[in-house]
């Protein structure tokens, strides 16, 4: 799966230069240019890596630092014009896990970018391989009860969550409002089939960009309800968290 890495920079040449060269090698790049905005995207997008400038404006890269550290294990690379030992001993105590000095050669920016993914990737190797459901662009970890929409984790309630992997593991299969009851609720659940559409109506709010014309969560007049992957990316693999 191609890692994902958030570029947080006010400077469009520094940051043009940064995509471009991860770009290249093999890497999706998202850039953002405010300080809070780069924070508020680390914290609900999904990424690999954090690559943040420290001088941002409305929040500096220490302290975007200082929060995502309290929120993820993934590495954060600080980049700085600065060059004093004081900014790079302030910047690793926040957390970061190294540290470039502008101005700096892009092949050892990209090496260095290599260097913490693959150290990161090592050190988590020995944990369980975590099942992952991808259809368009809804992705689901079933494990971790996680679920993104475009990127953007969503908050899903249990039967909810249940709905759309179980769908979402069936795709382009139409099920029936009685057998989505008893495969989600059980045959001893007490209550009736007519709580699974209102259920697929507060998930379509939450899973669909509009939830009156739903591009996933179709259902069938006289029959029931399917999951279509308006655009088929892939199903069912497997990264090592």
């Amino acid at each position: 799966m191609t890692k994902r890495i958030l570029i947080v920079e006010d400077d469009d040449d520094i940051a043009s230069i940064e995509k471009d060269y991860l770009e290249v090698s093999g890497y999706e790049v998202h850039v953002e240019e405010d300080g809070a905005k780069g924070l508020s995207e680390a914290l609900t997008g999904i990424y690999d890596l954090f690559l943040l400038d420290v001088m941002l404006p409305n929040m500096d890269g220490f302290e975007i630092c200082r929060k995502l550290r309290d929120k993820t294990d993934k590495p954060i690379m600080l980049v700085t014009a600065k060059r004093e030992d004081i900014d790079k001993i302030r910047g690793l105590g926040y957390g970061a896990d190294d540290y470039i000095a502008k101005p700096f050669s892009p092949g050892v920016l990209v090496a260095k970018v290599k260097a913490q993914l693959a150290q990161y990737d090592r050190l988590k190797g020995t944990k369980r391989e975590t099942k992952r459901i991808t259809l368009g662009d809804i992705m689901l970890e079933p494990d971790t009860r996680r679920v993104w929409v475009d990127g953007k984790e969503k908050e899903l309630p249990n039967k909810e969550f249940q709905l759309l992997e179980f769908l979402m593991e069936h795709p382009d299969v139409v099920f029936s409002r009685e057998s989505l009851y008893t495969r989600i609720w059980g045959l001893d659940s007490l209550g009736n089939t007519s709580t699974v559409p209102v259920h697929i109506n507060r998930l379509r709010e939450t899973v669909e960009k509009d939830p009156a014309n739903p591009r996933h969560i179709i259902t069938i007049w006289g029959v029931g309800y399917k999951f279509k992957p308006y655009k088929a990316i892939h199903a069912m693999g497997l990264y090592r968290k």
